[in-house]
C-alpha cells in the first residue's frame, strides 16, 4: 500500500512538459516517425540542399558535367545592375506582403467581428466568405483579369457610375501591384476571418459584459477587451500571411506576367524568369536560398509564437 501510494505522489509531481520529453527521448518515437522524416528528408531536405549547391555553379542545364564552380558570385551578382534587379524584386515582394498582410488582417478581423455579431447568418456569411480561398487560384486569376479590363470590365463600370476616371489596372506600371493585392485580399481574406472567428469564439464574455456594465462603449469593449484576447491569434495570422504572400507566384504569372516593366515582379516571379525561362539556374538558385532563408526566418518565429499561443490556454 505504500508503494502504491508513493507511485501515486511520483506520478501526480510529473508534469506534462516532463511526460512530453519522456516521450522525445523514446525510441519508439522515432520509429513511428520514421516514415514522415524520410518523406521529409527525400522531398524538402534533399532538394533543399541540391539547390544550395546548385547556387555556387555556374549551372549547364542541357550538360551538368560542364558546369563551373563560381562559389558565391551569384550572390554578389544579386546586387549588381541588372534588369529587374534583385533589390527591386525584394522591395516589390515587402511591398505586396505588408499590404496584404496589413490589409487582410485588418479586413479579416473586421468581417469577424461583424459575423459574430450576425448570429443566424453567421454560418452562411463565414461559408461565402470563406469559398474564394479554396477556390484555384488559378481560375480566380483570370476572372480578375477581365474584371480589371479597362474597356468593358467591371471594376472601371463601377468607377464610372461613381462618376469616376477609369484606370488602366493591370495595363498601368502604378495600378497593377495595387489591382494583385486588391485580388489577393479578396481570395485571402477567407482563411483569415475563420481563425479571428475562432479567436473571438474563446473570447471572455463575462469581461465584456462587466465593461458594459461599467458604461465603456463598443470601441472601449473592443481596445481593452477584445484586442488584447486576439493578440495570440492576430500575431499568428499575421506571420502565416507573411510567409503565404512571400511565396505568391501564381497570381503574379496569370494577372501581370510580372509587368508593365517590371512593376509586379516579385522575388518568386523573378526566380522562375531567371531560372526556367533564361536558364540561368545558378543565378535562380541563389534567389531560392535568399527566398528560402526570408521564408524560414518567419517559419520559426511561428513555431515560437505558436507554442507561446498553446502555453496560454
Amino acid at each position: 500500500m505504500a508503494q502504491y501510494s508513493e507511485v501515486l505522489a511520483r506520478a501526480g509531481r510529473t508534469t506534462p512538459a516532463k511526460r512530453i520529453k519522456r516521450a522525445r527521448e523514446s525510441p519508439m518515437g522515432w520509429v513511428y516517425s520514421a516514415p514522415a522524416v524520410l518523406i521529409f528528408a527525400v522531398f524538402v531536405i534533399a532538394p533543399t540542399g541540391y539547390t544550395v549547391y546548385i547556387s555556387t555553379f555556374k549551372w549547364n542545364v542541357l550538360n551538368t558535367s560542364m558546369s563551373k564552380y563560381i562559389g558565391f558570385a551569384n550572390y554578389q551578382a544579386l546586387f549588381g545592375s541588372s534588369t529587374p534587379s534583385f533589390l527591386s524584386s525584394l522591395w516589390h515582394s515587402l511591398y505586396f506582403s505588408g499590404a496584404t498582410v496589413i490589409g487582410g488582417t485588418a479586413l479579416g478581423l473586421g468581417i469577424a467581428l461583424l459575423l459574430q455579431r450576425g448570429g443566424r447568418l453567421l454560418n452562411a456569411g463565414r461559408v461565402a466568405i470563406f469559398a474564394p480561398f479554396i477556390t484555384p487560384v488559378v481560375a480566380t486569376s483570370v476572372a480578375w483579369v477581365w474584371i480589371f479590363n479597362p474597356q468593358f470590365g467591371l471594376a472601371n463600370s463601377v468607377l464610372r457610375a461613381l462618376h469616376l476616371p477609369a484606370l488602366q489596372w493591370l495595363q498601368s506600371s502604378t495600378w497593377a501591384m495595387p489591382s494583385v493585392i486588391v485580388f489577393s485580399l479578396w481570395h485571402e481574406v477567407g482563411f483569415t476571418v475563420v481563425l479571428f472567428l475562432g479567436g473571438l469564439s474563446v473570447v471572455s464574455t463575462e469581461m465584456s459584459e462587466a465593461a458594459r456594465m461599467d458604461g465603456a462603449n463598443a470601441w472601449q469593449e473592443f481596445w481593452h477587451i477584445t484586442w488584447p484576447q486576439l493578440r495570440p491569434v492576430t500575431t499568428f495570422v499575421v506571420i502565416i500571411s507573411s510567409i503565404t504572400s512571400l511565396q505568391a507566384f501564381t497570381q503574379f504569372y496569370e494577372m501581370s506576367s510580372g509587368g508593365p516593366d517590371y512593376a509586379t515582379t516579385t522575388l518568386s516571379y523573378l526566380l522562375y524568369q531567371e531560372a526556367f525561362l533564361l536558364f540561368h539556374t545558378g543565378y535562380g538558385a541563389a534567389l531560392a536560398v535568399v527566398l528560402f532563408v526570408i521564408t524560414a526566418a518567419f517559419t520559426l518565429l511561428r513555431r515560437r509564437t505558436g507554442s507561446e499561443i498553446a502555453d496560454t490556454r
